[in-house]
């Protein structure tokens, strides 16, 4: 039996929602085409603004540091491909339960082992255009960063296909599990 996981689910990450699609539709597992939506963009662009308010600067700061450089966008590409390779050989192991922990340790290090600072996120690409501090990103160079993470998550799936031909019936498990959602309960349009 296939199981459809509920609407509106989806993940904090729009390549790994992409990918969860993509590698799903083989399999009828993994988000739905409807699932694939601008929630975390909206969230990530909120996030900057309450970071920025907290910190008692102007609500919307657009961002003044460029980053249009070439061995930048290198770096998302690795960054994005190997977050999407960890979230997925997790969930293909069994081992999904213990991925929180796993992205937040390796997006921790990808900050220090590529050049980008690795952003890996296209939501939080475009959310960090919005602040002004050290963490933000100018709207100009926001395109080419959105642009690796999709060549990123490009070579992710191809990486995974290779190394995981049976990659997609796992996509089920990249979000928390299914199993306790009831229908009955769930009364979003």
């Amino acid at each position: 039996m296939i199981r459809r996981r509920p609407r509106g689910s989806a993940h904090f990450n729009p390549v790994v929602s992409a990918a969860d699609w993509f590698l799903g539709r083989r399999t009828g597992t993994g988000l739905t085409g409807r699932d694939l939506g601008a929630a975390q963009v909206t969230g990530a662009i909120a996030g900057s603004v309450l970071a920025n308010l907290m910190f008692d600067l102007a609500a919307v700061d657009l961002s003044a540091k460029d980053r249009p450089a070439g061995n930048l966008w290198l770096g998302e590409v690795v960054a994005t491909a190997g977050l999407i390779l960890l979230v997925f050989a997790l969930a293909r192991s069994g081992r999904a339960p213990v991925a929180p922990a796993a992205v937040g340790a390796y997006i921790g290090a990808a900050y220090w082992f590529t050049s980008s600072t690795s952003f890996a996120n296209p939501a939080v690409t475009i959310g960090r255009a919005f602040t002004d501090t050290f963490a933000g990103i100018a709207p100009a160079s926001v395109p080419g960063f959105v642009l690796a993470q999709a060549v990123g998550l490009a070579v992710g799936i191809g990486l995974l296909a290779a190394l995981y031909p049976d990659a997609g019936r796992a996509a089920d498990q990249v979000v928390v599990p299914t199993d306790d959602w009831d229908p009955a309960l769930d009364h979003r349009p």
